[in-house]
């Protein structure tokens, strides 16, 4: 009940702050269409999250039967653990990255898909991939792959719509004085504000999923270690997509836009040290 109440009072957030925007360019009309519009994608989001995310980042399917040994063993082992946490075995994909990471997506445990890229099987062992893959099947048992990628689709709506009021001056048909000064400020305030939101999703349940996923693989100490090897990857390594797409960062297990050295002020995902700390624990407990 408490994460149905959180869930739906971010996602209010998130349109609450598209409705502004609608507002700032065009007056209660604007906020009308604006409203139109949020409803719109919120609904194409519910039947279509995990094919956006998906064809966003090129993921290809791969299953038990693959040739590379590696996949193979990938997709064994996810279907296993999915069998043991008594889940529907999701899709399994691989995205053609070298940076190292995963993420899941999908309305419910149902229709669901988990995606992890080239990188992370070349460069983890079989106990960490198995750890982060475990990772991403507590983010659906969990029921949060629907609101990432509802927030991912609004958050990065709202970046659009923030620089097209800063162009347009945001006056509502030129009838309000100080217009462009609107406008200038939704193009800043906007984003940050939907940054803010997103953090308040990702954060809290980046924890959850560490402890869930820790729970479903019985190795805690090997989600930590991909953690911290993940971490250390992705701060050298671009991911091209995930940089065109920044609105869906906070799906991923570590932060995909760190290779780019941007400012983590506004960061989606909690200290890595903190999260293999708390996993340490479960280990040690």
């Amino acid at each position: 009940m408490r994460n149905t109440l959180r869930t739906f009072t971010l996602l209010a957030a998130l349109t609450a702050i598209f409705l502004g925007i609608g507002y700032s360019l065009a007056g209660p009309g604007g906020m009308l269409i604006a409203f139109g519009l949020a409803m719109a994608m919120n609904l194409f989001s519910y039947w279509n999250s995990d094919k956006i995310v998906l064809r966003m980042y090129r993921a290809q399917p791969v299953d038990a039967s693959h040739p590379d040994a590696r996949v193979r063993a990938y997709a064994e082992d996810v279907l296993e653990m999915a069998s043991r946490a008594g889940m529907p075995a999701p899709k399994v994909y691989i995205i053609d990255q070298d940076q190292p990471n995963a993420f899941a997506t999908g309305r419910n445990p149902d229709h669901a898909a988990v995606a992890a890229t080239r990188g992370l099987l070349q460069m983890l062992d079989r106990r960490e991939i198995r750890g982060v893959m475990a990772h991403e099947l507590a983010h659906v048992k969990h029921r949060d792959t629907l609101t990432m990628t509802i927030t991912a689709t609004i958050a990065g709506a709202i970046s659009s719509l923030a620089n097209f009021a800063a162009f347009s001056g945001g006056s509502g048909g030129g009838e309000r004085r100080g217009g462009g000064l609107m406008g200038l400020v939704v193009m800043i305030l906007a984003p940050i504000a939907a940054a803010l939101v997103q953090m308040a999703i990702s954060r809290g349940r980046e924890y959850e999923a560490d402890r869930g996923g820790a729970e479903i693989s019985g190795d805690p100490e090997a989600l930590a270690s991909a953690l911290s090897k993940i971490e250390a990857y992705a701060h050298g390594v671009r991911n091209p997509d995930a940089e065109a797409n920044p609105a869906t960062s906070h799906m991923f297990i570590i932060n995909p836009l760190s290779g780019e050295g941007m400012d983590n002020l506004f960061s989606t995902h909690p200290s890595t040290a903190n999260r293999v700390a708390a996993l340490m624990e479960m280990k040690g407990g």
